[in-house]
């Protein structure tokens, strides 16, 4: 269950630094991706075999809906955050012809985080995912997360790479864009789409894509940092894929 991202964008914005954008925009490419399951060598199993022990990094605990008990975690690493959630379809941005007030009911034309160009991104096109407004519980800010900040996001055996792109209620986790959820073979609808539960996302700390609409960078640069994601473990030594085998940077 979604609720109105803000506001939430205006006070978000103020909370997480901006993501300024200098350079000048670069097009979009269409949603659709080669029919491989991920998006670089970096497989979901070994993402998700390195992601299989928690250290909390929040204080507490997230909701995943409005109506549901606090379960999730955000846990870290030296290298990223993750959590494990739902996937609720965000649609905020850009009006386009699958997001917009007549789509999705809770439809806000504003994102926390802008293009290069200083429109609001387009959910329908860019992959994106939503982070909570910075808070008590957790603050992105000390631990290297902001708008632009890279992110692999995992769901049975795909990989999808996308940015945040968007602040949420700060009790509420779990929500990505209509072309994140389309990615991944997610039902993308805003009102009936999405899924409960056996989504991964791991976004990669002190990482940056400028502008933050370039996707084909935002692949480039994590397919580079998942794999040293999963090359090392908490103490800098080698990390092994799910098959057992070491990898070596």
């Amino acid at each position: 269950m979604r609720v109105p991202s803000l506001t939430l964008a205006a006070a978000g914005a103020a909370l997480l630094a901006p993501a300024a954008l200098p350079a000048p925009a670069t097009a979009v490419p269409p949603v659709e991706r080669p029919a491989a399951r991920d998006e670089g060598l970096v497989t979901a199993a070994d993402l998700l075999a390195r992601t299989d022990t928690c250290t909390p990094v929040s204080r507490g605990r997230y909701r995943t809906d409005a109506d549901t008990a606090a379960t999730v975690r955000v846990c870290g690493t030296r290298d990223a955050v993750f959590w494990k959630a739902d996937l609720d379809v965000d649609c905020d941005g850009r009006p386009t012809a699958r997001c917009n007030h007549r789509t999705d009911p809770l439809f806000a034309p504003t994102t926390a985080f802008q293009q290069s160009d200083g429109r609001h991104l387009n959910a329908e096109r860019l992959p994106y995912i939503v982070v909570p407004a910075p808070s008590r519980r957790w603050n992105q800010r000390a631990h290297g997360v902001r708008g632009g900040s890279v992110a692999a996001v995992v769901y049975r055996d795909r990989v999808r790479f996308a940015v945040v792109g968007d602040t949420g209620p700060r009790d509420l986790i779990g929500e990505a864009s209509y072309a994140t959820a389309r990615s991944l073979g997610i039902p993308p609808d805003p009102r009936t789409g999405g899924v409960p539960s056996g989504v991964t996302y791991i976004v990669f700390r002190h990482s940056r894509v400028t502008p933050i609409e370039d996707y084909a960078a935002t692949v480039a640069e994590g397919r580079r940092l998942a794999g040293r994601f999963i090359t090392q473990d908490l103490t800098g030594g080698p990390w092994r894929t799910a098959s057992g085998r070491p990898m070596v940077r």
